[in-house]
């Protein structure tokens, strides 16, 4: 299946926990994007304390989104592959960042590329799949799907 981007305007945002994912979309990209500047000035301890502060966040915000919003999606086949895609792809950069060495030039590049990667990730969520919940979504599926969240930031 394929998710068509749309708009900023579509009311997902004004959901308490697509509020909330998007929070934290923010808090991590911007670490993302102080940890690219530390880098550009040669801040390799600096940087190395942001992405530990941004690998942080996004295991509990990818652990929120996996357990709620992403499981209910998964109960319409029609969304399956999507949702999966975006869960291999939060694997691929948990796995990237516990092995990342910013004390070798390859992997510093690797690390801002990997940064643009998660905002090209953040947008099919934002602009595909949290517009798309907003539509398929029951009333008992965002309470399941917010009461995930909860329990996982609850600790």
């Amino acid at each position: 299946m394929t998710i068509s981007p749309m708009c900023h305007y579509c009311g997902c945002r004004e959901i308490p926990l697509i509020k909330e994912f998007i929070a934290e979309h923010e808090a991590i990209t911007d670490l993302a994007g102080d940890a690219v500047r530390a880098l550009d000035a040669g801040d390799r301890e600096g940087a190395r304390t942001l992405v530990e502060r941004m690998a942080v966040l996004l295991l509990a915000h990818w652990s929120g989104e996996e357990r709620g919003l992403f499981a209910v999606m998964r109960e319409n086949e029609e969304y399956t592959a999507y949702v999966d895609a975006l869960a291999a792809e939060h694997r691929e950069l948990a796995a990237f960042l516990a092995r990342l060495d910013l004390g070798s030039d390859a992997q510093r590049a690797e690390f801002v590329r990997a940064v643009d990667e998660l905002h090209d990730h953040i947008a099919k969520e934002e602009d595909g799949l949290f517009p798309a919940s907003l539509t398929e979504l029951t009333g008992e599926q965002w309470n399941r799907s917010f009461d995930a969240w909860r329990a996982v930031h609850a600790r």
